[in-house]
């Protein structure tokens, strides 16, 4: 600020101590401004989640990381419409390790949701359940079908016992030797 000053008025130490204290607040309200306009978008909202929530109809859990209560706002807008295959993938991909494959059983009345991106089972399966349910017809049912790192994996990877011994077994089923 002090460069905006006539040069008469650049070399006042009581001016520019004024200035320098004012600096202060300016950059304090410069990053609370910044802090309120990140609450109106999903991914950067912090404490403005529960208003998100509350205009989703959802339930707040404060318990939860915020990358899982993000998602669940997601899903909630996602779901919107009519339900076809796309969007039951679209509100499902809303969710970390949501990467998924939909298919329909019309024989068996069953909608198939096939978790491909990562293995195992997400962190926040009740949630998207709970999403799914939701959007998906009450005469429907739905499966989940999830991806595990199997024994016969090994087998073909050719992977000796000595070299995995090393790995625990919830990272051998849920995430490979990778």
């Amino acid at each position: 600020m002090k460069s905006y000053l006539p040069s008469y008025l650049s070399g006042s130490e009581i001016l520019g101590a004024m200035l320098d204290t004012e600096a202060v607040e300016v950059s304090d309200v410069n990053t609370s401004i910044e802090d309120v306009l990140n609450q109106f978008y999903i991914d950067t909202a912090t404490w403005g989640l529960d208003r998100w929530e509350k205009m989703c109809g959802i339930a707040t859990d404060l318990s939860k990381p915020l990358d899982q209560r993000r998602s669940v706002i997601k899903s909630k807008l996602r779901g919107i419409g009519t339900v076809t295959v796309e969007h039951v993938k679209n509100v499902a991909e809303a969710f970390a390790n949501g990467e998924v494959d939909v298919a329909e059983d019309v024989a068996h009345h069953m909608i198939i949701v096939t978790f491909v991106g990562k293995l195992g089972r997400p962190p926040n399966m009740d949630d998207i359940k709970n999403a799914l349910r939701d959007i998906i017809p009450a005469h429907l049912g739905i499966e989940y079908v999830f991806k595990y790192y199997l024994y016969n994996d090994l087998l073909v990877e050719n992977k000796k016992y000595e070299n995995l011994t090393k790995i625990s077994y919830e990272n051998l089923i849920n995430k490979g030797v990778s």
